[in-house]
């Protein structure tokens, strides 16, 4: 009879501990992947990357070829000489009617001097006053023809920066910080405007999607720690997690997880976030305890 006892403390007490390691709820690991497309056409000259390779931000790994932009570019910069040759030629006869104006304007002081002493008639005052207005007026005529003339300067301005930035756009370069997951070009290849060049996702810290019933919900919160488990050659390898978003809406459980009859039942997402140390990959399946 004693012996029946402990044989039914065994099986109640290995019950329970099946009962405390059966998990709160399942899912996969996801990670933000991006995908980097080019913003040029042409050449691929050079792209320094392999799938895995681990990368910088802001960090050139490729190049477009730009040859013809710096045609272009060289080409608007004579034109902007041509221009501004025209604007010297514009601001030469400027200072040739100023200087006029100037011999001018003393002639004209010296015969006002001479009319008031009675030694000039009127009819000096209105010429030299004449030659006075006159230049003047040359002087605003040829300072309309300098405004067209800077104009297209500018506008040449404005194509020049337009260039420079498909010349930087041509530059492939890496924007955040993370691996290589898919390269889809390789140099010498001809590429165009919007066309992927490569996948790269940041692994250092991975997201599991995971799902918990309606009655699990007051358990969880956002911030809140939990223990994210993988399986692993001796059984499973246990992770740090903390919940980083809760979906505000309910969804059938996914057919990956769980049997049949548990499928047919809605749950909420979760998402939680786990520190990588390099054996967390995309799409591998895990468990979180409460």
């Amino acid at each position: 009879m004693k012996k029946i006892i402990i044989a039914l403390l065994i099986v109640s007490l290995a019950a329970c501990n099946k009962n405390n390691d059966k998990a709160d709820g399942y899912g996969n690991f996801e990670a933000t992947e991006v995908t980097i497309s080019a913003e040029a056409n042409g050449k691929i000259e050079f792209l320094n990357l392999e799938e895995g390779t681990i990368l910088e931000p802001n960090t050139t790994i490729g190049l477009i070829d730009t040859t013809q932009l710096y045609l272009n570019k060289q080409q608007l910069l004579a034109s902007k000489t041509t221009v501004f040759s025209k604007s010297k030629n514009v601001l030469s006869q400027t200072n040739v009617l100023q200087e006029q104006l100037k011999t001018t304007l003393i002639e004209q002081k010296r015969v006002q001097n001479m009319y008031t002493e009675n030694a000039a008639t009127k009819r000096q005052v209105d010429e030299v006053e004449g030659k006075v207005n006159v230049l003047k007026e040359q002087i605003k005529s040829v300072g309309t023809q300098d405004a067209p003339i800077l104009n297209e300067a500018k506008s040449i301005d404005v194509q020049i920066e337009k260039i420079n930035d498909q010349i930087e756009k041509s530059k492939i370069t890496n924007p955040i910080k993370g691996t290589v997951l898919a390269k889809y070009a390789e140099p010498n290849e001809i590429t165009a405007f919007g066309k992927p060049l490569y996948k790269i996702a940041d692994l250092s810290k991975m997201t599991l999607r995971v799902y918990f019933s309606e009655t699990q919900l007051p358990s969880i919160k956002i911030g809140q720690e939990v223990t994210v488990s993988i399986d692993d050659k001796e059984g499973t390898k246990p992770y740090k997690g903390t919940i980083s978003w809760i979906s505000s809406s309910a969804e059938f459980t996914p057919k990956v997880i769980q049997t049949k009859e548990e499928r047919v039942n809605l749950v909420y997402a979760a998402k939680v976030t786990v520190k990588n140390d390099g054996s967390l990959k995309i799409g591998m399946p895990a468990e979180v305890k409460l």
